[in-house]
C-alpha cells in the first residue's frame, strides 16, 4: 500500500504564508500610524492577522494547501480564507459591515495576494536551485 507523503517544504511554505499575513498587518499598522510600540504591534496582529490566520489554517488541510502546494491550492485557500477572516475580524471587533469593511477587504485581498505570490515565487526559485 503506497502512502502519500507531504513535501518536505510544506512547513516552510506554511510559515512563509503566515509571515506574509503578519507582515500585511504590520505594514497596515505602520501606514495608519498605529505601530508605535511592541504592545501596539501585538494588538494589531491579534486584531488583523489572527482572524485571517485562523481561517487560513483551518481551511488549509481541506484544500491540501501544504500537502500538495500548487498555485491553484494557494489561490483557493487565499480566496476563501481572506474574506472569511476579514468578516471574522469585523464580527469580533463589533464593527459594522459598511464601506469600511469593503475597503479593508479589498486592500487585504490585494496586498496579501501580492505578498503570497512573491513569497511562493521566491520559495519555488530557491527550491529549484
Amino acid at each position: 500500500m503506497a502512502t502519500s507523503r507531504k513535501p518536505p517544504w510544506g512547513r516552510a511554505l506554511a510559515r512563509g504564508d503566515a509571515a506574509c499575513i503578519v507582515l500585511f498587518s504590520l505594514i497596515g499598522q505602520s501606514f495608519h500610524g498605529s505601530l508605535h510600540s511592541l504592545g501596539a504591534a501585538f494588538t494589531g496582529i491579534v486584531h488583523n492577522a489572527v482572524p485571517i490566520l485562523a481561517v487560513w489554517f483551518l481551511l488549509a488541510p481541506f484544500v491540501r494547501t501544504y500537502a500538495y502546494p500548487t498555485w491553484r491550492n494557494l489561490l483557493t485557500t487565499w480566496i476563501l480564507a481572506v474574506p472569511a477572516g476579514v468578516w471574522l475580524r469585523y464580527m469580533a471587533l463589533g464593527k459594522p459591515l459598511d464601506q469600511g469593511f469593503l475597503a479593508f477587504l479589498l486592500v487585504t485581498l490585494g496586498v496579501t495576494l501580492a505578498f503570497l505570490l512573491a513569497w511562493r515565487a521566491l520559495a519555488r526559485w530557491l527550491w529549484r536551485r
